[in-house]
């Protein structure tokens, strides 16, 4: 997924950020940062130190997230950036501010206003109805009762939940639980959502259900959103970022290509060992460049010598602009040229399939079924930017593989050395 060029300004920079659970301190940052483990810092202080020397910026309208085992910290780091812990040493700055440092009162306007939370466990109030629980946040804040009404409704509109206003919460399933978390927080309009693992207790097709519910509200609203997980899948297909976390360090940071491509540790190797590729990878992965196309005001004579030359058995076509028109076989455009016509305005078949640069390669896959023609590849203005073969498809999905195997040659080569 990739973030928006104009949401580029860091919202939260964590500088620093280490939170010791225990009475010495200073001693046991001083033997982590001496390169001793988590485990030897605990049996020789019996302190924990669940975060150590986190440093990150998430960006305004970026799905960041944390992503790591149990134990590795990630939840604690969660609850650093909204002052339900306070790190032991270090800065959190929301916009400047830095919120290790504020007062209680000061940390309670932000939490109400700025930064919003959805749990694994939603936390519903069983005595009120759906309505209620999404507007309850607004109800502290002394929102009229009309506004908090239509914001509420308009939250559950979204996480298509209408219909479910009246009912009480030992009425849902637990996935439509966690759509009334999820519209809770939108509806308390808070710029920042913190979501700690949202969707690990629900079934998998549900999870699914609530990962595509998630994506499409956050296209819609693009909020900024720190999300933690243990599942690497979710994380890669969610995040525009990711920071991976082990035993309270941050072992690497980047996108999803990054950290597939380019595993920083052996750690990290071993977590993305059989991640689906085609969640993961996007359509402009598997593009290649459209060396010959047509404008649709061209002489078709000119097109057909064209695709002669080239040997193609079609061809996209293409307004002024660059806006994709539709593809033309070599029978038409010959066609074309019996008719005598000036151009191919007319003639231009738009029944092609088209995807989006960002578009994930799984969805992409079955347009290969039958069809032996390339896909388009466009960007958010219909302009024509790549095309996808079956060929350069295969080649998207299987780079890891050849990766791996010149790494284990290269390897080979050194051991025999």
């Amino acid at each position: 997924m990739e973030l928006p060029s104009k949401l580029n300004m860091p919202i939260i920079r964590v500088a620093n950020v280490s939170k010791v659970f225990g009475r010495q301190k200073e001693l046991a940052l001083k033997l982590r940062g001496e390169g001793q483990s988590k485990y030897e810092v605990e049996q020789a202080t019996k302190t924990t130190v669940a975060i150590h020397n986190a440093n990150f910026e998430v960006k305004k309208g970026e799905t960041f997230v944390l992503i790591g085992l149990s134990g590795s910290g990630k939840s604690t780091l969660l609850r650093c950036l909204n002052g339900l812990v306070t790190p032991s040493e270090g800065r959190i700055l929301l916009e400047n501010q830095d919120i290790a440092h504020l007062s209680k009162k000061n940390l309670q306007q932000i939490r109400r206003n700025k930064i919003g939370m959805v749990f694994q466990n939603v936390g519903l109030l069983p005595n009120r109805t759906v309505l209620d629980n999404i507007t309850f946040g607004l109800e502290l804040k002394g929102v009229p009762a009309k506004e908090r009404e239509k914001k509420g409704k308009d939250a559950l509109e979204m996480v298509g939940l209408n219909g479910q206003a009246h009912k009480r919460i030992f009425q849902l399933s637990g996935g439509m639980k966690q759509r009334v978390g999820l519209a809770r927080a939108l509806a308390s309009d808070q710029e920042i959502l913190l979501m700690d693992e949202p969707f690990s207790a629900l079934d998998p097709l549900i999870r699914r259900d609530m990962q595509k519910l998630f994506l499409d509200i956050q296209d819609e609203i693009q909020k900024t959103v720190i999300f933690v997980t243990h599942d690497l899948d979710e994380a890669l297909t969610l995040g525009h970022r990711a920071a991976v976390m082990k035993d309270g360090e941050i072992v690497q940071l980047g996108t999803a290509e990054d950290i597939l491509s380019q595993p920083a540790t052996e750690y990290v190797e071993q977590l993305v060992q059989g991640v689906d590729y085609s969640k993961i990878r996007l359509a402009k992965s598997a593009m290649k460049p459209v060396q010959v196309f047509a404008s649709e005001k061209e002489l078709p004579q000119v097109i057909l010598r064209r695709m002669k030359i080239n040997q193609l058995s079609s061809i996209f076509v293409v307004s002024e602009d660059h806006c994709l028109k539709g593809i033309l076989s070599l029978h038409q455009v010959m066609e074309q040229v019996e008719m005598r016509k000036q151009d191919l305005s007319q003639a231009v078949s738009n029944q092609l399939h088209k995807v989006h640069l960002n578009q994930p390669l799984r969805e992409i896959l079955p347009l290969f079924a039958k069809e032996t023609l390339p896909v388009a590849v466009v960007d958010d203005h219909n302009r024509l930017k790549g095309e996808i073969s079956t060929s350069s498809l295969i080649a998207s999905l299987t780079e890891k593989v050849k990766i791996t195997e010149k790494k284990n040659i290269e390897l080979k080569e050194v051991a025999e050395k």
